[in-house]
């Protein structure tokens, strides 16, 4: 029976469940193939919210009464999507505290009896197998759906299949935390619900999905579909055993340790500051002795407990920066009066310039040529490009094809002329105003009057290093995150006069880089420097008082930063580190303290805080 719940939703993009029938040889009935269609192409990917789950429960339905009747159901999605889950508007919407708990928990049971009438087989009176034929991506809700059939195809070409709920402060909720670690094994359960999530929300291709057993057969994306029904057909004719073929779960001992390296990895990175990891792994440990009825009731009062947690509403606000508003950044121009780019200079062949050179060469593929007064340097720089570009072919993230491309792409010159015909040059040479103003001063006598002038300075004034310049409206900051290729954020530093196009053109390059751009004034050290020097100055601050290292590197501990701050001063570096805390304290001495601390770190040439001898600790 259906439950009786009042979700409102006016703002929902309904997820339609469109239901044909489809004859397979040798089968005892039509197949009844639902397609999940939102009526969007995939930028607007296919979500379950109230209505979208209602329509799937009346296809089901639907399909119980046709006549003949079925000889299986099979769900699949749209062109290159299946399903990416909840929709995370709907917890948006509600803005009355006393509605959340219980609009969560009417959401959960909905999504729970509606894809157990997939789950449970039974239609019409009569067991009636149910495939999932996933076509292309496959979150949260998505995944769960497809845990619910019996059998599952996935397409090779699926870009990303996971569970985020814990990322965001939420549990799968929908059956994901019993259904998988039954069918995988709790050990890689806790790897997809658990690792992947609090590892920066990382997903899985549909390869990898179909090694860990989530799939029983992998299938190339050209004709997924027939390919897939052609399957079904073979599981019905009795040909091919799928569920003979999976590999068998290890439980008792095996179970418990999966569960508790889950607890410990979620240690490590939250310290117990949010409670979702551990209401997950507290649902997989039930998953192993529980029947479904029970596993899902818990399922749906942890997501109720969670869904007035603090940390939901902050995950669900910083996905909703990311994922929809860091796409047309605040204040951003036009995005039409982006030019385009074609060919990419960088100044400098240290390690932030490599790592500059890298993600140009392999995002925009487009020649990248970068310059140093140092043939040595130069050529060591080059070197470090294409070793990592050797590097992402190891890890079987490029093609030897795209290899052989991106190396032929990056280059080396000792003059700065080979930026004559270059659409965007960036700098990253040292941080000195003296020095980056005498460098854009060459550069522009060299370059085209369009081409964009770019800084990756963490600290110094745009606006005057582009002040004795005949053209500072091309002048721009992007300042990037160590290390370049895993920190998804980029600040676009608009400068006194820096012009639409040229902010326009840097947001469109940050996009194609697929970073999360954010638009900031130049203001000393922008946004993110600043607060961490801010936090990183009281840190360091309470060592120079007498407070032990490893008590003031811990304090924050209960906020669940991804590292300590001291753990992050090494990353950034300490000469890094100074730069910006000296630039602050010079314009804010009553807000930041003069760095010390630091300035004896850089002068000792320390690379971090922490040493092999207790006695080098003292700060």
């Amino acid at each position: 029976m259906t439950t009786e719940v009042t979700l409102d939703y006016p703002d929902e993009v309904v997820t339609a469940a469109h239901a044909r029938y489809v004859t397979l040889p040798g089968a005892a009935g039509p197949v009844a193939l639902i397609t999940l269609d939102n009526g969007h192409d995939h930028t607007r990917p296919s979500t379950f919210g109230p209505a979208g789950l209602r329509a799937l429960l009346a296809a089901v339905a639907e399909i119980e009464t046709h006549d003949p009747p079925v000889a299986a159901v099979a769900v699949t999605g749209k062109p290159f999507i299946f399903s990416v889950g909840a929709d995370l508007g709907f917890r948006s919407s509600i803005t009355e505290a006393n509605r959340v708990r219980p609009s969560l928990d009417a959401l959960a049971r909905l999504g729970h009896e509606a894809f157990a009438r997939l789950g449970s087989g039974r239609l019409g009176g009569r067991r009636v197998p149910t495939f999932a034929l996933v076509n292309g991506a496959a979150l949260g809700g998505g995944l769960e759906l497809a845990l619910h059939c019996d059998y599952r195809a996935l397409s090779a070409g699926i870009p990303a299949l996971a569970f985020p709920e814990v990322f965001l402060g939420l549990v799968p909720a929908w059956g994901g935390t019993q259904l998988l670690p039954n069918l995988i094994g709790a050990e890689a359960a806790v790897s997809v619900i658990i690792d992947n999530a609090l590892s920066q929300n990382r997903t899985l291709r549909g390869s990898k999905a179909f090694d860990l057993g989530i799939g029983d057969v992998l299938l190339e994306p050209a004709d997924f579909l027939e390919e897939a029904l052609a399957w079904v057909g073979r599981v019905l004719r009795g040909e091919i055993d799928p569920a003979a073929e999976r590999r068998p779960v290890q439980r008792g001992a095996a179970w418990a340790d999966a569960v508790a390296r889950g607890r410990a990895l979620a240690d490590a990175k939250l310290h117990g500051a949010a409670p979702a990891a551990y209401r997950a792994l507290d649902l997989i440990a039930l998953a192993e002795t529980a029947d479904r009825d029970s596993g899902f009731a818990a399922e749906t009062q942890a997501l109720a407990d969670l869904s007035v947690s603090d940390e939901l509403a902050a995950g669900l606000y910083a996905f909703d920066l990311v994922q929809k508003r860091a796409k047309r950044p605040v204040g951003g121009p036009d995005p039409a009066l982006a030019r385009p780019v074609t060919k990419v200079g960088v100044v400098g062949a240290g390690l932030m310039a490599a790592q500059l050179a890298l993600v140009f060469a392999h995002r925009l593929e487009v020649p990248v040529v970068l310059t140093d007064i140092d043939a040595e340097r130069l050529d060591a720089g080059v070197a470090n490009v294409h070793r990592e570009i050797d590097n992402l072919l190891l890890r079987h993230r490029i093609t030897a094809d795209q290899a052989n491309r991106y190396k032929a792409n990056v280059t080396g010159s000792l003059t700065k002329d080979a930026f004559a015909d270059a659409d965007l040059v960036i700098e990253a040479v040292f941080e000195d105003l003296a020095v980056k103003q005498a460098v854009f001063a060459e550069l522009e006598a060299m370059v085209a009057p369009t081409t964009v002038l770019l800084t990756n300075t963490s600290a110094l004034s745009v606006t005057e290093m582009a002040a004795r310049l005949t053209h500072p409206e091309r002048v721009a900051g992007l300042h990037f995150f160590n290390s370049v290729s895993v920190l998804p954020l980029v600040e676009v530093v608009r400068a006194a006069r820096t012009d639409d196009a040229t902010i326009a053109t840097t947001l469109a390059v940050a996009r194609k880089l697929k970073k999360d751009a954010v638009l900031v004034a130049d203001a000393p050290a922008f946004v993110v420097n600043r607060l961490l020097t801010r936090f990183l100055g009281e840190v360091l601050g309470a060592a120079e008082q007498g407070a032990p290292i490893e008590q003031v590197d811990h304090a924050l501990d209960p906020l669940g930063l991804p590292m300590s701050p001291l753990v992050l001063l090494s990353l950034v570096g300490p000469p890094v580190a100074l730069h910006v805390a000296e630039t602050l304290h010079a314009t804010f001495p009553d807000r930041f303290r003069a760095p010390t601390s630091l300035a004896r770190l850089v002068e000792a040439g320390r690379g971090s805080v922490y040493t092999t001898s207790p006695d080098d600790t003292q700060i």
